[in-house]
């Protein structure tokens, strides 16, 4: 169909630099992915570093601490990365795993493993977390700790540490590389002996469900663009293939329980999806707290999580994994994925998604820090803020245009267009003491 900009030559020149514009925007570094058909996406912040990890120790490069890292791994591969720590302060490496292409076949073994080692080699702590029932691209995380505690023995000096990456890889799986999100971050030593056992918490009453109307949610893609969710009920749409991230934050003292699930269809259709819906947990440190799936047979299906241990400092004493998790304050988040089985047993096309958060317990006040206490929740990407810098940089000659197409790419980016396409094994998370 021809448009009035259509007539003249100007008009199609100021398209056509509009256009260009907006593709280059699309394809900056760091901003959201294109929309199309289906597969393992995830938005990496604005200003990640490209890495390439060493097949030995000394060969990895450097992390900086706080800092967002892109990698790939290879099937059987292990890569090293180094740290340089202090002795001030306890350490978090984490990876998210990013399997990939879309369509390709896993096992349940498929894993990846996480640890953090001294300058000998020796593990501080590892985990090891695999792609477990939901054997489908989809991001998945593990988690490593470094601690400075009196009593023990190893990993207490200062100096360079390695952040260590390993993948296993059943030999039937599709033998394509994984990306990697990379971070590390610190956590002070507490400035007082404090406790050194963990809290003891009486039986929770089963978690309510919150009343009142859902409100519209807009999931993020990972990490670093989860939707920000409060207590109440919430309602989103996801397709089979598709993982969103939401977080909530927790103050010392709070606990969370959370429900999803998928709404029945409009038109029953027989059919039966196992574990169709997955929901896994993850501390501020992108720690795994818990996760469940629920099944899919076209009508209202929902899973659980909870309830959890409220967040304490001294939960890092615990024996169990899901209570040693819930150790720090601050964003917690919540990752959706949906099998893309579903899609061959019951369409290709977007499913309600309802969703529902219940934060309970007073906050309280936090451990007695020996320094500045960590702020987790300061590395949210925000979609506005690149693309409007870009925009500055294209100048104003490309008129209301290129303002038109920013708008729905922002749209796209932000709220996922509308049109078609779009349990934990672990080792070692808990501290070295408490194994």
């Amino acid at each position: 169909m021809r448009t009035r900009w259509g007539r003249s030559g100007a008009g199609a020149r100021r398209i056509g630099a509009a256009a260009a514009a907006l593709g280059a925007l699309l394809a900056a570094p760091g901003l959201a992915h294109a929309a199309g058909p289906p597969s393992p996406s995830y938005r990496f912040p604005d200003g990640v570093r490209d890495v390439v990890g060493g097949q030995r120790d000394k060969d990895g490069p450097v992390l900086e601490a706080n800092a967002a890292y892109r990698s790939s791994i290879k099937p059987g591969g292990k890569l090293y990365f180094q740290l340089v720590l202090d002795g001030k302060n306890d350490a978090y490496a984490s990876a998210v795993a990013l399997p990939g292409p879309a369509g390709a076949k896993l096992a349940y073994s498929d894993s990846i493993k996480v640890s953090i080692q001294d300058a000998a080699g020796e593990d501080c702590d590892s985990q090891r977390r695999s792609i477990g029932s939901a054997q489908y691209p989809h991001p998945f995380a593990a988690s490593a700790y470094r601690a400075l505690r009196k009593g023990l023995s190893s990993c207490q000096e200062p100096g360079t540490y390695y952040m260590v990456i390993e993948r296993q890889s059943d030999p039937a799986s599709t033998r394509s590389d994984w990306g990697l999100d990379l971070r590390y971050t610190t956590e002070p030593t507490r400035s007082d002996a404090g406790p050194g056992t963990p809290p003891v918490v009486g039986p929770t009453a089963s978690p309510v469900p919150p009343t009142g109307t859902p409100r519209e949610v807009h999931g993020g893609t990972g990490f670093h663009d989860a939707a920000e969710l409060s207590e109440g009920q919430w309602k989103d749409s996801i397709r089979p293939g598709e993982t969103l991230f939401f977080r909530v934050s927790l103050d010392w003292g709070q606990d969370i329980a959370a429900g999803g699930g998928l709404e029945g269809l409009a038109v029953p259709k027989d059919g039966y999806v196992g574990t169709a819906l997955s929901l896994q947990l993850y501390n501020p440190a992108w720690g795994p707290v818990t996760g469940l799936s629920a099944p899919y047979d076209g009508r209202h299906q929902e899973t659980v999580l909870g309830p959890l241990a409220p967040v304490a400092y001294e939960n890092r004493f615990s024996p169990s994994d899901d209570s040693s998790a819930m150790r720090l304050s601050g964003p917690y988040y919540l990752a959706v994925s949906l099998r893309p089985e579903v899609e061959q047993t019951f369409g290709a096309t977007q499913y309600a998604l309802t969703l529902w958060l219940t934060v309970r317990g007073e906050a309280k006040a936090g451990p007695s820090y020996a320094g500045r206490a960590p702020d987790f929740g300061s590395e949210v990407t925000s979609a506005g803020d690149g693309s409007m810098k870009l925009l500055a940089a294209l100048g104003i000659g490309m008129g209301t245009v290129l303002v038109s197409g920013l708008g729905a790419w922002t749209l796209v980016a932000r709220r996922r267009a509308a049109a078609p396409g779009r349990g934990p094994a672990r080792q070692g998370f808990g501290p070295p003491w408490g194994r």
